[in-house]
């Protein structure tokens, strides 16, 4: 018996069995350059191969505005039936998102499965996904993905009425049955997702009234995220050299060098065009990135074009609103590329590069984030008498202490303090 997370996955998956043989295709529309849709089909050819399918060929057109039947016009879409039937294709993958019409339209006249980005940035999702949370977050994307692409039937199935108490009288279509099947199950992810939120946000109070920094980990998918915090914090996160390895998120402990402890946490990968249901079913995983304190931005600094890679995270960082907070941009796998590494941190200034792999320029990066961090506080002064050790502990604990004065019956220490923190130790603060 399939349970109906499965049953969402079926309809949208690249097959488990033998890798299947793809084509990518791409329509470069008026305001985008050739070379930019080749590295977008690069990136699709990599997303494929995640996702267990293999790159047989490609096709691109240019055209100032989509097709509303094909995507691509008539003639090219015939040119592209008789390509899949020379390179004994499976499938066609386009770089674009085809609407539920225009899929229907295609898959009638190719005689085979026709998918957009969208659906195999969600099967890689799917395949990823291992916690409750996690599953049902994809399984929402994946349905409200699926519900308007529900099409008509053999005439069989048109006629197939319910049965059984309640369902008397004109019944509903097989169509009508399976829409309203998914509706109920969309309803039912969205209250379960709205119970999890809640018990995350609880979580976080917690850690608010701890008074300790937040610093969440963002940047493109495969740029060394989970490295870093592995690196830093010895989380245990997987890491594999492949798109979206890991999808939830992971919070470890960090002292940095001047002592203060910071909470560090590790997010799902972004990538260009995350498909819009997916950015809104992981809202509250990645409200990680919106509650944090500094946001530091991984950026693969090998890559043929970081530029792009920078540029589409800060797009979904404002999409997620979370373009508010702090940034701080590091360049990883400085290893691979010095020279470019070297470019990069030029070019962009308070950068740093490091590699994650060697350990090389992570101490630096942490005296970084520790300067960004405590620019962020405020240098509070404290007389605290000296029979409440406790409370000199929770100093010592919550923030950084910068000088400490011993005094007639007290201690004078000036300290940098979270506002929670200095909020807590209200009483013991010299106000002037």
């Amino acid at each position: 018996m399939t349970t109906p997370y499965q049953e969402a996955l079926g309809s949208t998956l690249i097959s488990r069995g033998v890798r299947e043989r793809i084509i990518l295709v791409a329509v470069t529309l008026a305001q985008h350059s050739d070379d930019e849709t080749q590295e977008s089909l690069d990136e699709l050819a990599r997303l494929i191969d995640t996702a267990g399918a293999d790159e047989v060929g490609r096709v691109t057109q240019r055209r100032e505005a989509p097709d509303s039947t094909f995507y691509i016009g008539k003639g090219k879409a015939e040119e592209l039936r008789e390509l899949c039937f020379a390179l004994d294709a499976d499938t066609v993958v386009f770089d674009n998102d085809l609407s539920p019409a225009q899929q229907f339209n295609l898959e009638k006249l190719l005689g085979r499965t026709a998918l957009d980005r969208t659906a195999v940035i969600l099967d890689i999702f799917a395949q990823n996904a291992h916690t409750l949370e996690g599953k049902a977050q994809v399984e929402l994307a994946l349905l409200r993905y699926r519900l308007p692409r529900i099409r008509k039937g053999a005439k069989a199935g048109l006629s197939q009425q319910g049965g059984g108490i309640g369902t008397r009288g004109p019944g509903e279509t097989k169509l009508e049955s399976d829409r309203r099947r998914i509706g109920e199950r969309i309803s039912r992810l969205d209250r379960e997702l709205d119970e999890l939120q809640k018990t995350r946000q609880e979580q976080r109070k917690g850690r608010e009234r701890s008074g300790l920094g937040s610093v969440a980990i963002v940047g493109y998918t495969n740029a060394g995220k989970s490295s870093l915090l592995n690196r830093l914090t010895s989380a245990g996160v997987l890491v594999e050299n492949r798109l979206f390895a890991t999808l939830d998120p992971t919070t470890r402990r960090l002292a940095l060098p001047g002592g203060e402890p910071v909470l560090l946490s590790d997010t799902v990968g972004f990538v260009r065009r995350l498909p819009h249901g997916l950015i809104e079913a992981f809202k509250s995983t990645l409200e990680v990135a919106v509650m944090s304190d500094l946001l530091v931005h991984v950026v693969d600094s090998s890559a043929v074009y970081p530029d792009g890679q920078i540029a589409a995270v800060r797009e979904i960082l404002s999409e997620i609103g979370a373009d508010h907070v702090p940034e701080l941009l590091v360049f990883n796998k400085a290893d691979l590329d010095p020279d470019q590494a070297k470019r990069l941190v030029y070019e962009n200034n308070g950068s740093v590069a490091f590699s994650a792999l060697t350990g090389e320029g992570l101490d630096e990066l942490l005296l970084v984030i520790g300067d960004r961090m405590r620019a962020l506080t405020t240098v509070y002064e404290l007389l605290i008498p000296y029979d409440r050790g406790d409370i000199v502990a929770t100093v010592h604990r919550e923030g950084e202490v910068v000088s400490i004065a011993n005094e007639e019956s007290a201690m004078r220490i000036r300290a940098r303090l979270a506002d929670a923190s200095a909020g807590r130790l209200s009483e013991f603060l010299v106000v002037k």
